[in-house]
């Protein structure tokens, strides 16, 4: 078959991203490329004819060893060649598989499946392996580098942000750890999924008809059948695997995309100018711009959102190949070949985003003076609000949010610190400090304003659940 030069590929998988990460892209080629496809299902052939043999009580090892060397000795082109004659790729691959056996196992090949018998089979097989073998490593490989991340910046202070403003003091490790939480419960779930993907050997309909000739016990057969293949038979099946083993696999595969989109959108926008907490590693010879040559875009947070953007919308496609007609019709079968398309996706997302957490550099300065706050955060010191409010409260005054809420617009109004407009309030204050020495906040009343001027230390439990998550998180990834 002609080789195709990689520049005239059409899938920007096919050549932009092959060629940019060649190594993983060699990874996903051994389980998802139309190469790998067509190898599936000769090996989920060869494993119906051991399973024939085994029923039958006439394996050998001489017979078992050929039928493995067969595995490799198929030719994709020429199976494609044969189904330019059958236009039909089970049938075509079949008649190729027959002269590459031994004569004695030849009338096997094939005996008593239909199609989708060794297409879906043959699917749950790559898709177990790619999740085994690339996709779940690929995640583990981030999940730990966010706790790495988590637990060295547990006790980094940060400015909270809800709504795009400053709230309250977490951490920068803190932050972090929403998403070691949000992506390792995930990756479990893809663990978990990726287990229980099954195959089948009930032929056209589901009902085992064809098998029930051949064999006493046809669940008996399927079950060799498909044990050769490390997988269990489907619980009910028509002529297709019940699709929902796959679709809740490839719906959680979606949620992390997600969890992982989210982060990217977070990473980008602490590194913009204006802000600037975080910044992506660049290299020394890396342009972040064609005419302004002092940019450093985020452009690898960029690009993780973009392939978000164009492989998350799939999921719907994955739940209308949930419905086909009574026991088959074949409008899965164009749509469910761009799986493939979707985890190489994925795999290059999580891929990328990895190597920005590996490569995340912290400026702590920015992050203080942020914290501290400016004209743009409204008020200097502002983030101390809710504390003062919440002492007060205890301390008995009904009204304390209002009595706050209006020293927070004088120190606006005057572009005075919060902890400036509070000390002006000699009462709230005295209150306020008696309040933190009774619960042991502060060691005597009169160090009250030094907390307020100080918004770092009021941070909650951030330092202690960022440290909690890493650590959870890291044990499970790391028993693998």
């Amino acid at each position: 078959m002609e080789e195709r030069i990689v520049f005239r590929n059409i899938s920007p998988i096919d050549h932009r991203y092959s060629i940019s990460e060649r190594a993983l892209f060699d990874r996903l080629v051994h389980w998802i490329s139309e190469e790998a496809a067509i190898s599936s299902c000769v090996r989920a052939e060869i494993a119906l004819v051991k399973a024939h043999l085994t029923v039958r009580g006439s394996a050998t090892p001489e017979l078992t060893t050929a039928l493995d060397a067969a595995l490799g000795a198929i030719d994709p082109a020429e199976v494609y060649a044969e189904e330019e004659k059958t236009k039909h790729n089970i049938r075509a691959l079949v008649n190729v598989l027959k002269k590459a056996v031994p004569a004695e196992a030849a009338p096997l090949v094939h005996l008593g499946a239909t199609s989708v018998d060794i297409l879906d089979s043959a699917l749950a097989w790559r898709m177990k392996g790619v999740c085994a073998e690339v996709v779940l490593p690929l995640l583990r490989e981030l999940e730990l580098s966010l706790c790495e991340l988590a637990e060295r910046e547990a006790e980094t202070p940060q400015v909270g942000r809800t709504h795009g403003q400053h709230a309250v003091p977490i951490t920068v490790g803190f932050a972090m750890a929403e998403y070691v939480s949000r992506l390792g419960k995930s990756i479990l779930e893809i663990e978990k999924r990726a287990a229980d993907l099954r195959g089948k050997l009930a032929g056209a309909v589901g009902a085992y008809n064809a098998t029930s000739v051949l064999v006493r016990d046809p669940e008996a057969l399927e079950r060799a059948y498909l044990a050769e293949l490390g997988l269990e038979p489907s619980e009910h099946s028509t002529q297709l695997v019940e699709p929902e083993y796959l679709l809740r696999l490839l719906l959680e595969m979606n949620v992390a995309f997600g969890v992982i989109a989210n982060l990217a959108d977070d990473l980008r926008n602490l590194q913009r100018s204006e802000i600037g907490e975080l910044r992506e590693s660049f290299g020394a010879d890396q342009v972040g711009s064609s005419t302004m040559p002092q940019k450093r875009n985020p452009w690898n947070s960029e690009h993780v959102k973009s392939l978000w953007k164009a492989f998350a919308p799939r999921v719907m496609t994955f739940f209308m190949d949930q419905i086909s007609e009574h026991q088959r019709d074949l409008t899965n079968s164009a749509s469910q070949r761009f799986v493939a398309d979707y985890v190489a996706g994925f795999c290059q997302a999580v891929s990328r985003m990895a190597d920005v957490v590996a490569g995340l550099g912290v400026n702590r300065e920015r992050l203080l003076a942020n914290l501290g706050g400016g004209k743009e955060a409204g008020v200097v010191g502002g983030v101390l609000a809710e504390p003062a409010y919440i002492l007060l409260a205890e301390s008995g005054v009904s009204d304390a949010h209002e009595v706050i809420r209006k020293i927070t617009l004088t120190a606006e109004a005057e572009g005075i610190p919060f902890s400036a407009a509070l000390a002006r309030d000699g009462e709230s204050l005295a209150r306020i400090g008696a309040k933190m020495a009774e619960l042991g906040l502060v060691g005597s009343p009169a160090e009250a304003l030094g907390f307020f001027e100080r918004p770092e230390r009021y941070r909650g439990l951030s330092a202690e659940k960022a440290r909690s998550l890493a650590g959870k998180y890291r044990s499970l990834m790391e028993r693998k």
